[in-house]
């Protein structure tokens, strides 16, 4: 049951008194600006605006289909009317038409009904699972993207058949033959008119609703040919009404579904007295409920529970979008709040506001894919107006399929609350329970068939507006994991960690910063760390303290140099050995250890004042952990204001310390010991800077680098609601995500929606316990009322209308292609001429006597995977790796000079090659192309280890530098292994005209880059990733 549609925002008194000491005590405030380190790292040398990618990506496939849709429409219009010209349909009359109708009864049959029930979770509402399953069906966590299955191939060819060949060939047939007909009735004028609105109707809802339009063939042939043929005005015009009186037929009996589901005695939910009374006064009405439904069916209106009893009552007309304004969530972030806002109030400090990014990327997830996965059938049959949930372990969302076309789909994505009420739980729980167990049959218990569902459980599943569409659906987002910070830092050798780490880390971005010279060089700096250069100084400042602070020297009861250098003068020499510019003086009087000590001692006091000097409160503690982690940096000490003189001290330096320390904290209770070794450590701190991406979850880079689709994220929460004053600590891992599809019967949807809005708007029932939003788990009552437009529901995110392309979805166009361009055409003529060519080539050196080369050429260099451990470093040379590839085949080393062979001994091959040299410059066009892409090592037996060594029989390399570093020569201890990815940046192609993209073996051979090296490995041995973007 719903605790309160609206969270309290008021602060608990020990913050409001925190805020009153902080606002008393503290004197300059460091705020975080809108401009911040770069999603690639916690903090980037230079500052970037942040960049949304979507409007580009959008805007390059708009252009694309628009490219696309102009060449498919100059080629059918030409097909369309050469077909109609002759006299293919005319002759064959009238035998054509019955033949085609079948044809398109049949495919639609086995593609819109079979294959969707076989691929159900429970078919027919009697099998137990389904017939044609997923690769991922049977996997406890999904590990990759869901594999296309031969079923999802299949049923994407035959729909790309019924759509774009069988039913224009039906309706250009019907206008070819039945034209005449229609204008001897109404005449030339009128004729046109029926014709073009009666075939672009017929013909937009075979592209837009396929899965109906084998009914609607059927009815209409059954109907108009069989039943009542005096009634037919041709076919054409049959179909036509066909179809709309299908329509809301097919609405009048989803309503009727709703409304027997609904009211059925065995399963009603009294949420009020009221409904208990509407219950028994509804039977004599029934009549006129039925009247209801036939008449809001006509009129497309919604049929809603009153108040959300049993009795119904006719809304006004809806259109499928529903909500008439345009809605879009608004997250509470540093971008448009006041600095003073934030700093002190803490505005969007709640679960639901936090939470929305991960919707937001859900949404972005969706756009990406759902067209193409509609398109294979993942989701079931789908029509325009379509609702469906998607549920996981902590995301639960309503899908709202607004208009569906030919390779697009417009949806609305609407996500719900992640501590979602009781009704809502109970409602997760049902539609994520297995029914295969039950034995039941009436009230005994005598089992059911194998792989069947016993009785009640069938009986049980028809009666629900719901139905479980799919229960492996895979779509990327994030793996949220939340820890209590409290506990991690109850104790004080566990905030001494901390503490340490700060230090260690402030060090770390002091000593590798580009700017420490100019900072070693400053008067102003330098005047200012003249007092920390004494041997004797120390700091009796009493925010430090000996529980927390590892240098605290308990006999001068405070921070002396002597104690500083004693724990970390190693950790400052090993930092600054690894610069790239060597610093000349690192010993323990130098200028940078003294820039070192006072940074931590700044860093330090900076954290006791926000933490009020209590920092022996675990509270107080967390409480200025977050001040600064959220970059809240006031400086309170007269002796730290140097750091003023620059700014970039505090931002480069501190700031990403603080939000560091939080991280190797985390490590730390991994492996307690792992960063004793000071080589681990900075390895650590230098892989966590490149890849993760540590900020305040209301920064904006935290949004950016969410949508941008970072692997990795952490961030400290503070969250503040009636329920207490909470800090955790968030990690994010980019994985990809398993959901249950549910499709719910869409008029129950729109139904309920519209009670909502009666009762809130109209009637002005504004209790949050009312009966209406109550769990009723038969229609999934609480879920679709919480997805209402606020202030009626209370999702924590809503989308705009979304629209999600066929092209962006890698599997789809790896099955019928991308969409057409002039360079795709050009593309695919000359690989269609190079694979020609290199045949004729090999068909004219085969019957040569030249003897081939059976002594290595071709197999030198090929990296061979043999029984021995692959961790165990080369120890063989490149000619000892000819035996284990030649035990895989023995095609290297026999066609790696077959080309030259026939270049030199066969005019044909000079002639093909004079031919194919007017299309040069479309070939470097296209290299230049496939460069740009990203691929994953599937078979490490494929890397070519030693074609570096610049020998004769080796390739050209393009580059000194990638030759140096593209061999074992250079890789040492490392070795490609099986899903590494990298960015091709070269391709050698066998029989090539240029000799330095000339592969000296049979095969194209690509150049990928794994981080600095490079490794060469046959086209075989990678999987395509597609376009680097």
């Amino acid at each position: 049951m719903r605790k309160s549609e609206k969270r309290k925002q008021c602060m608990r008194d020990k913050h409001e008194k925190k805020q009153e000491i902080k606002s008393q005590s503290h004197t300059v405030n460091i705020a975080p600006t809108e401009k911040k380190e770069t999603p690639e790292g916690t903090n980037g040398d230079q500052e970037t605006d942040l960049v949304d990618p979507l409007p580009t990506k959008l805007q390059r496939t708009v252009n694309c289909r628009l490219k696309s849709d102009l060449i498919i429409c100059m080629v059918t219009a030409v097909f369309v009317f050469g077909i109609h010209c002759s006299t293919v349909f005319t002759a064959l009359q009238p035998e054509i038409n019955p033949v085609l109708w079948s044809v398109a009864g049949c495919v639609g049959l086995l593609l819109h009904y079979i294959m969707p029930q076989l691929r159900k979770q429970l078919p027919w509402l009697c099998i137990a699972r389904p017939v044609l399953r997923s690769h991922e069906h049977s996997q406890y966590e999904v590990k990759g993207a869901a594999r296309v299955m031969w079923f999802e191939k299949l049923y994407v060819y035959l729909c790309c058949f019924e759509r774009n060949i069988l039913y224009p060939v039906v309706f250009l047939a019907c206008l070819t033959s039945e034209s005449p007909a229609i204008v001897r009735k109404v005449g030339p004028y009128a004729a046109s008119i029926v014709i073009t609105i009666c075939a672009l109707k017929c013909l937009r809802c075979a592209f837009s609703h396929p899965p109906s339009q084998y009914l609607i063939l059927a009815f209409a042939c059954l109907f108009f040919q069989l039943d009542y043929a005096a009634a037919s005005e041709t076919f054409l015009i049959d179909y036509f009404v066909t179809a709309i009186a299908f329509s809301k037929t097919h609405e009048f009996l989803l309503k009727v579904q709703f409304v027997v589901t609904y009211i059925a005695p065995w399963q009603i939910t009294w949420g009020s007295a009221f409904h208990a009374f509407a219950q028994p006064f509804s039977v004599p009405h029934s009549a006129m409920m039925f009247l209801q439904a036939a008449i809001s069916a006509a009129l497309s209106a919604p049929l809603n529970p009153f108040l959300g009893s049993a009795v119904f009552l006719t809304s006004y007309v809806r259109p499928v979008k529903f909500w008439e304004r345009d809605y879009n969530t608004r997250r509470v972030d540093h971008s448009n709040t006041r600095l003073s806002s934030h700093l002190e109030r803490n505005l969007g400090a709640d679960d639901n506001n936090l939470n929305s990014i991960f919707y937001e990327h859900l949404t972005r997830s969706l756009q990406h894919s759902l067209c193409g996965d509609l398109i294979l059938g993942r989701w079931g049959a789908v029509a325009q107006g379509d609702c469906f949930v998607l549920a996981s372990d902590y995301l639960n969302c309503l899908v709202h399929i607004i208009e569906l076309g030919n390779g697009l789909v417009t949806f609305q994505m609407r996500g719900l609350e992640f501590r979602g009420t009781y009704c809502q739980q109970r409602e997760v729980e049902a539609i994520s329970e297995g029914v295969e167990d039950n034995e039941g049959c009436c009230c005994c218990e005598p089992g059911h068939l194998p792989n069947m569902l016993s009785l009640n459980s069938a009986f049980s599943q028809r009666w629900l507006a719901w139905e479980v569409t799919a229960t492996k659906y895979v779509l990327e987002g994030y793996s949220i994991s939340d820890n209590s910070a409290v506990s991690m830092l109850q104790v004080f050798d566990f905030r001494k960690v901390l503490v340490t780490y700060y230090v260690k880390s402030i060090i770390f971005y002091a000593v590798g910063s580009p700017c420490l010279e100019t900072w070693l060089s400053s008067p102003v700096i330098m005047e200012a760390l003249q007092p920390y250069c004494d041997r004797n100084f120390v700091d009796l400042d009493p925010v430090f303290n000996m529980n927390i602070d590892e240098d605290y020297d308990f006999r001068a009861a405070g921070i002396t140099r002597n104690s500083f250098c004693h724990i970390y003068l190693d950790w400052i020499q090993f930092c600054a050995d690894k610069r790239d510019k060597a610093i000349s003086d690192k010993s323990k009087e130098s200028a940078v250890v003294s820039l070192c000590f006072a940074l931590s001692l700044l860093g330090r006091r900076t954290l006791g004042a926000a933490s009020h000097n209590t920092l022996s409160s675990v509270d107080f503690f967390l409480y200025g952990l977050h001040a600064l982690f959220k970059g809240d940096f006031r400086i309170t000490s007269v002796r730290d204001e140097w750091i003023f003189s620059d700014m970039d001290l505090l931002k480069k330096v501190v700031a990403p310390g603080v939000r560091m320390s939080l991280k190797l904290h985390q490590d730390h209770f991994m492996s307690p010991d792992e960063y004793e070794d000071l080589s681990a450590l900075y390895n650590a701190i230098s892989l966590h800077h490149q890849k993760l991406v540590i900020s305040h979850e209301g920064d904006p880079v935290w949004r950016n680098a969410v949508l941008a689709g970072t692997p990795s994220l952490l961030a400290l929460r503070h969250v503040l609601d009636d329920s207490g004053d909470e800090y955790k600590i968030i990690m994010l891992n980019k994985r990809y995500l398993s959901f249950r599809v549910i499709k719910m019967n869409r008029e129950c949807v729109r139904g309920l929606w519209a009670g909502q809005q009666q009762e809130l708007v109209y009637l002005r029932n504004r209790n949050p316990e009312r009966g209406s939003i109550q769990n009723a788990k038969q229609a999934l009552r609480n879920i679709i009322n919480s997805s209402c437009d606020q202030p009626i529901g209370y999702p924590i995110f809503v989308s705009p209308l979304t629209t999600s392309y066929a092209d962006t979805n890698e599997q789809l166009c790896g099955i019928v292609g991308g969409p057409i361009s002039l360079g795709t055409i050009k593309r695919a003529v000359l690989q269609f001429w190079t694979r020609v060519r290199r045949r004729c080539v090999e068909g004219c050196s085969s019957g040569g006597s030249v003897p081939h080369d059976e002594g290595g050429f071709g197999h030198e260099g090929v990296y061979a995977m043999t029984t021995y451990n692959i961790h165990s470093g080369y120890g063989h040379t490149g000619s000892q790796s000819i035996e284990g590839t030649m035990g895989r085949g023995g095609s290297l080393g026999r066609s790696g000079n077959r080309g030259s062979i026939a270049s030199a001994g066969k005019p044909s091959s000079s002639t093909l090659a004079s031919l194919a040299g007017l299309l040069t410059a479309a070939e470097k066009q296209e290299e230049k192309e496939q460069v740009l892409q990203r691929v994953r090592i599937v078979d490490p037996n494929q890397v070519y280890d030693a074609i570096n060594l610049g020998r004769r029989i080796d390739v050209s390399w393009p580059d000194e530098r990638m030759r140096a570093r593209g061999g074992r020569s250079h890789w040492r201890d490392w070795l490609p292994e099986k899903g590494m990815e990298g960015q091709v940046v070269h391709r050698w192609v066998p029989s090539h005209r240029d000799p330095n993209r000339r592969s000296h073996v049979d095969r194209t051979i690509l150049l990928v880059k794994i981080e600095d090296r490079y490794v060469p490995i046959a086209e075989a041995g990678v999987v395509d990733l597609g376009a680097e973007v």
